[in-house]
């Protein structure tokens, strides 16, 4: 399976302070991606920023609501970073077929970006200029990845936030129960491997179920295709 390369660029001005950036920030280094956080950054190599986004697959634009938009550290970078003979008017389309996602935050509950909510407008909407950036990149777009109330979730919802995103950030797309067995797969037999000889028969009793419930489902969708098949003839 290929392993997608993935860019995490961050813009949050008081990212220490912030429990769901460092509760990103753990899940993000379990694994094999780019954590960028701009406002960190002494000053903009645009350059070597530019080098940066050319060398992955996947690049993610992470960052809390703030009144309908970004922080404006994300701004400035973009303004300095995303220059219209990089993005496209150069004819070597730099940005061309990487895909493109955003892992946005809010302290709102997700019920309210709807038409009728008290926010009255989508998540989608509010994301339409980064969207906008993108399909000028000729990049493939990801849904957007919304994180409500973050603080309010108990550990078993922040414990499925964290696989979410995690499988937001490496898995392959689209987000397909191929795809998703292969990602849980992968992962499974990454994380064994870190146990430094321990004997873990449990470990790999998990492995070989998963690995045997995931071929009985595929021998199912066979077996379905074969009688549908039945069925047009």
């Amino acid at each position: 399976m290929l392993i997608l390369k993935t860019l995490v660029v961050v813009s949050h001005p008081k990212i220490n302070d912030s429990q769901t950036q460092q509760f990103l920030l753990q899940g993000a280094k379990l694994q094999d991606v780019t954590w960028h956080h701009v406002e960190e950054l002494k000053e903009i190599d645009v350059e070597k920023e530019q080098a940066l986004l050319m060398e992955n697959d996947r690049i993610i634009f992470q960052f809390p609501l703030y009144w309908y938009a970004a922080p404006a550290g994300l701004k400035d970078w973009e303004d300095q970073v995303l220059t219209r003979n990089f993005v496209y008017g150069d004819g070597d389309d730099n940005l061309s077929d990487k895909e493109f996602g955003i892992v946005v935050s809010t302290g709102m509950p997700l019920k309210e970006f709807q038409r009728g909510g008290s926010e009255n407008v989508t998540i989608d909407e509010i994301m339409a200029p980064y969207f906008a950036i993108a399909q000028r990149g000729k990049m493939k777009i990801l849904p957007v990845f919304t994180i409500a109330q973050f603080q309010y979730l108990n550990e078993q919802k922040q414990m499925r936030l964290l696989i979410d995103y995690q499988r937001y950030l490496t898995q392959t797309y689209p987000d397909s129960l191929t795809n998703r067995q292969e990602w849980f797969e992968r992962e499974f037999a990454d994380r064994f491997k870190n146990f430094d000889g321990t004997n873990c028969t449990e470990c790999e009793t998990v492995l070989d179920t998963f690995i045997q419930r995931k071929e009985d489902i595929n021998q199912l969708k066979s077996t379905i295709g074969l009688i549908k098949q039945g069925e047009d003839e």
